[in-house]
């Protein structure tokens, strides 16, 4: 791709100039386009470390690419401090198609990861009631993380930690057997309603003599059937689902405290044991085993992601709610104390994931119609199409809060960014069908003159399509979906624009061929990336609404397609 050659020019004018090489060649897309179509700071960097004004550097950086005429290169501006804007020879963009075209759906993949054995839990709400809203997004986020990940070549390993040991499924299980007996729950009781259609079909399928302890086991695997059905609908497959209970009875839950105490690094306090947190960065010491004998969460937490790399991973990434977030140390720090965090094997990394807030007719809704008192995946599920829910968990960072418009969310409308992408997507579906239609066959894009596509609109698309490797690149080292989502709606405003001002099949036999692979190239792009969105990429849609009433703007304005 361009992006790499533009690189190694810079890396050759850096050694013929007798510069140093900086770690990373930075190349950004300039907002103007009068400051050419990549831009690098690289003589800035190394002002410091040369001694020198950048723009002197950047002298001979550039006298050192005239030097070495590359054929993509028109001319090579300084700007401002030291900046070098590179302007391409029209060339470039022909390439890009072709380099599109051949990697197909491949492309934006690569394998810098390659070798890294990533295992992502995400999710891993206690089964004790439904998904909430907010898990929806966890769900939705981890799950384009990971194809984020093996996009770069990393082997990625989908986890669902069932928190099945401890005092809440204790709680949940005599919440569920009151409503079975038609009595309040506890005190400290579970109160969704949930729990009471839970209990009727508890009745109905085990009868009246049901124990606490019964009652508890059946409400504990109906609530995992139940996340497994919603994951199935938001398409979501895990490859594990670990449960607690293992950790227990195997014993690893007091080997590695048995582990911890050899390393020195516990100690005896008011009947419990406690982990010396503190000497591995955490605010204060941490329990492990409380006073009464029972493990705490992080002495829990520890085996389970001891066992993980045990498994043979070698990077561990959790998706965790908010609320959790005086853990991420305590758990990194337990880490360490047990000799990981190194190189090797890093320490765990913690996302932190933030609720959503769900609006109807400009009112924040509160109340589930099935839960009572939580809004559950499963409500957005039955009224909103599973792609829309995933992508619009997925326009926002997970690390800000989110505003989830149902009105919005279940309009058909260009107005919905998830229909507007997938349109684009049809749109391009239905040009090669029209292309069959009158008899007209693509021929080998290395036979096409592509040279041709010279419009500003055709221009456009093929520097977005340039940037998508990067895009996705960075998208997965940021466990950033969002930045996936913003590259393919600007996309998609760029092929309608496209679509509209360009058309496609015509008299000029040439430049219906150079149109077709470029529509080609754009259906790829808007393909891949609602794919690592998890997003199905239709080829057929019925007409929008508002899509129509654009369409017969259109008409006055261009020709059909």
């Amino acid at each position: 791709m361009i992006r790499d050659a533009l690189q190694q020019t810079v890396r050759e004018a850096l050694r013929d100039a007798d510069l140093p090489e900086p770690a990373t060649i930075v190349l950004d897309v300039p907002k103007q386009r009068d400051h050419g179509d990549f831009s690098t700071p690289v003589a800035l960097q190394l002002a410091k470390q040369v001694g020198a004004k950048p723009r002197d550097i950047a002298e001979r950086i550039r006298a050192a690419i005239d030097a070495n005429a590359q054929a993509f290169i028109e001319r090579v501006e300084i700007a401002g401090p030291g900046f070098l804007n590179f302007f391409l020879a029209p060339v470039w963009l022909s390439d890009t198609l072709r380099d599109v075209v051949l990697a197909g759906s491949g492309f934006g993949h690569n394998d810098s990861l390659a070798g890294q054995h990533i295992n992502l839990e995400f999710v891993s709400a206690n089964p004790t009631g439904p998904l909430h809203a907010g898990g929806g997004r966890w769900v939705a986020m981890g799950d384009a993380i990971a194809n984020l990940l093996a996009s770069q070549g990393a082997d990625v390993h989908r986890e669902y930690y069932l928190n099945d040991a401890g005092s809440q499924l204790d709680i949940f299980g005599a919440s569920l057997y009151a409503r079975y007996r038609g009595e309040p729950p506890p005190d400290d009781g579970y109160r969704g309603e949930y729990l009471v259609e839970m209990a009727g079909r508890l009745r109905a399928e085990l009868g009246d003599d049901v124990t606490e302890e019964a009652a508890r086991e059946w409400g504990y695997h109906d609530i995992v059937r139940q996340l497994r059905e919603d994951l199935e609908r938001i398409g979501v497959h895990f490859d594990t689902w670990f449960s607690e209970r293992l950790l227990h009875s195997r014993g690893d839950v007091e080997d590695v405290l048995r582990q911890l105490g050899e390393l020195n690094v516990t100690y005896e306090h008011d009947g419990a044991t406690w982990l010396r947190t503190t000497d591995f960065g955490d605010a204060r010491d941490r329990v492990l085993i409380r006073s009464n004998g029972t493990s705490t969460y992080l002495a829990n937490d520890l085996a389970y992601h001891r066992d993980k790399l045990r498994r043979g991973f070698t990077h561990l990434i959790d998706i965790w709610g908010a609320d959790h977030h005086g853990q991420v140390k305590s758990l990194q720090s337990g880490m360490h104390a047990l000799g990981y965090g190194t190189d090797d094997v890093p320490e765990p990394e913690v996302i932190l994931g933030q609720l959503v807030r769900l609006l109807r007719g400009g009112q924040e809704v509160r109340m589930s119609k099935r839960a009572g008192d939580i809004i559950t995946l499963e409500d957005i599920l039955d009224e909103v199409d599973p792609d829309v829910a995933r992508m619009t968990f997925l326009l926002q960072g997970i690390d800000s809060q989110q505003t989830f418009d149902l009105d919005v969310v279940t309009a058909q409308s260009m107005e919905n960014p998830v229909y507007y992408v997938q349109y684009a997507h049809a749109r391009v579906a239905s040009i090669a069908r029209r292309a069959a239609e009158a008899g007209i066959e693509r021929r080998a894009v290395d036979t096409i003159d592509l040279s041709v596509l010279r419009h500003e609109r055709e221009e456009a698309l093929l520097r977005a399509l340039s940037t998508f490797p990067e895009v996705v690149a960075d998208s997965a080292a940021g466990r950033a979906p969002q930045k996936m989502s913003t590259w393919v709606r600007d996309f998609a405003r760029e092929f309608h624009g496209f679509y509209r001002d360009c058309r496609v099949i015509s008299d000029d036999d040439m430049l219906t061929q150079a149109r077709l692979w470029l529509s080609e190239a754009s259906r790829i792009g808007l393909a891949n990336a609602l794919a690592l969105l998890g997003v199905n990429a239709p080829d057929e849609m019925a007409r929008l609404d508002d899509d129509e009433d654009e369409d017969e703007d259109e008409d006055e304005t261009a020709p059909a397609q």
